[in-house]
């Protein structure tokens, strides 16, 4: 009787790890910092958007927050879908999606807040809620995080699974002067992200971004 046991536990066992390691889809949280950014970066976000739109497939995951005063809640999310199976309605869905990011960059104002912090962790919440396989979570910003009074952003981090991207970094003014500020900021956040045992990377070039997820 113990072997009978034995044997059933353990083909469950590798029957639910099959179906986890199975588990192709693919999830994107997109941050957007609005804090200086100007309409010509607004229009660069948008076009990682409508490449995300073109290449995300039946099941994937989109949402796009922006990360202003306190970004670690549904509020802060823009948009957001999983793709249906049926490819009309995911076509309707993109339209619809498409939409909704272009009415918020029409109205969008600039905040003075950048609460990168709290946008990571609605994004692993988010993600790990949604049950992609593959989650990415992108960061357009300068990576300047300054946050309003009375917020505290010390959680750190539970990325085990994903993959945290810094899209073409944003230099400040006094990042021209001083490079050694940019990339003090850069390494920092590539610190807290493989702390919490995620995998980072910056990408610059926005003509290439099927590097990003090919090279997980």
């Amino acid at each position: 009787m113990k072997r009978i046991i034995i044997f059933v536990l353990s083909a469950g066992i590798l029957i639910a790890s099959c179906s986890v390691s199975g588990n192709r889809s693919v999830g994107v949280y997109l941050l957007l910092d609005t804090s200086g950014i100007n309409s010509l970066e607004l229009k660069k976000a948008q076009t990682i958007i409508n490449y995300l739109l073109k290449n995300l497939q039946p099941n994937d995951t989109l949402a796009v927050a922006g990360i202003d005063t306190g970004s670690f809640g549904e509020k802060n999310i823009i948009a957001k879908i999983t793709f249906d199976q049926r490819p009309s309605v995911a076509n309707n869905q993109k339209r619809a999606f498409q939409k909704q990011v272009g009415d918020y960059v029409a109205h969008v104002k600039k905040n003075p807040y950048t609460d990168i912090s709290g946008g990571i962790l609605q994004a692993i919440e988010y993600l790990n809620e949604a049950g992609s396989g593959n989650k990415y979570i992108l960061i357009f910003s300068d990576l300047k995080e300054e946050l309003a009074r009375g917020y505290v952003r010390y959680v750190p981090f539970q990325l085990e699974g994903f993959s945290v991207v810094a899209l073409n970094i944003t230099k400040l003014r006094t990042d021209i002067r001083d490079p050694e500020k940019y990339l003090g900021r850069a390494e920092e956040w590539r610190a807290k992200v493989e702390t919490g045992n995620g995998k980072w990377r910056v990408a610059n070039d926005l003509d290439r971004l099927e590097n990003v997820f090919t090279e997980n």
